[in-house]
């Protein structure tokens, strides 16, 4: 019989900080590109196109001797059900016995990954006197990339916010600063939040600007982009999406999370099928630039692009952490098998 450690959301959220999340997704990157990590293939299931779907992402830390999965599933008519729409979880493994470690939740998890992920491109990428953010984006996951971006980058002044509707926007951004100091513990008094529907003028202003929509066609167009800038696409994770034209990554500086996903469902997957970039111009992954592998930006002018489509092993290695700071404290609840 085996005892394993279940934590809810609500617990997760309790537990993590934004900091040691940054802190364990940057080493996981480096892991990977050191090769220590397996990523394994994606499952994902149609059970509705458009209404009903899962994908479970799995993978290997063999740094952390962890392994594990994560099963997510969106079925968009729990809406009228008064359900929420998405559900997840991740289980976690040692990988030197097999023994089941635990379970978390992963929807807050993914969450604050997530964030990590998004700031962390721009972490390495941006101009270091970055001040004025975008996020394009204002669903639950535009929370987690602007808390992980002011905490990762000092200088930001101003946060902009774009949505499908201003009024969408608005409200998100009346919402922001007391989630910031309630959730992430982090006082933005000092910053200006913004909300806009005008992207284009958004765009122009913006020394950094995050991606967080499942959109199929392009939002942020080539000629609104200046000289310097950085994009993190976030929301390209499945096979269609695209946030950005494609003309904008011919003449960038691009890297990517993981080469393999981000080819066949990433912001670079339909760029490489029209031919309006190659492989060649994919610099390589975030982990070999924080290794000091290969060289990413080398001067103001530079578009620089972190294509991230998200990674089991980041799931894991948080999970990990999560579960390994209730076992020191004592939270969640215990469950045999």
């Amino acid at each position: 019989m085996v005892e394993i450690t279940v934590l809810s959301k609500e617990d997760v959220s309790k537990i993590l900080k934004m900091d040691q999340v940054i802190d364990v997704v940057e080493s996981v990157y480096k892991a990977k590109s050191d090769g220590m990590t397996d990523v394994w293939p994606t499952v994902f299931y149609d059970f509705e196109t458009g209404k009903a779907d899962l994908d479970i992402k799995s993978g290997y830390l063999k740094s952390k001797k962890l392994y594990g999965h994560k099963t997510v599933s969106w079925f968009g008519a729990n809406a009228e059900k008064d359900l929420p729409t998405l559900f997840g979880m991740i289980a976690v493994f040692n990988a030197e016995t097999g023994m089941p470690m635990g379970i978390t939740d992963s929807v807050y998890i993914t969450g604050v990954r997530t964030g990590a992920a998004g700031a962390l491109g721009a972490k390495y990428l941006a101009r270091k006197n970055s001040e004025n953010l975008l996020v394009v984006g204002a669903g639950n996951q535009s929370a987690f990339q602007i808390s992980a971006a002011l905490t990762i980058l000092p200088n930001i002044k101003k946060v902009q916010v774009a949505a499908l509707s201003l009024s969408e926007a608005e409200q998100f951004v009346n919402g922001i600063q007391k989630r910031l100091q309630d959730e992430f513990h982090i006082i933005a008094k000092d910053i200006t939040f913004k909300a806009t529907e005008n992207i284009e003028e958004a765009v122009k202003e913006s020394d950094v600007i995050i991606t967080v929509t499942p959109s199929r066609k392009p939002i942020i167009k080539k000629d609104w982009v200046q000289k310097g800038t950085h994009i993190s696409c976030i929301g390209s994770d499945m096979e269609g999406k695209q946030e950005i034209e494609s003309d904008i990554l011919s003449s960038a500086v691009i890297f990517v999370d993981d080469m393999k996903h981000c080819k066949e469902a990433g912001e670079i997957e339909i760029p490489l099928k029209q031919g309006v970039i190659s492989e060649e111009n994919i610099i390589g992954e975030l982990g070999d630039l924080i290794l000091n592998k290969v060289n990413g930006r080398t001067n103001d002018e530079q578009i620089t692009i972190f294509d991230a489509t998200g990674m089991a092993i980041l799931d894991i290695a948080t999970a990990e952490l999560a579960l390994r700071v209730a076992e020191k404290n004592k939270l969640g609840s215990k469950s045999k098998l």
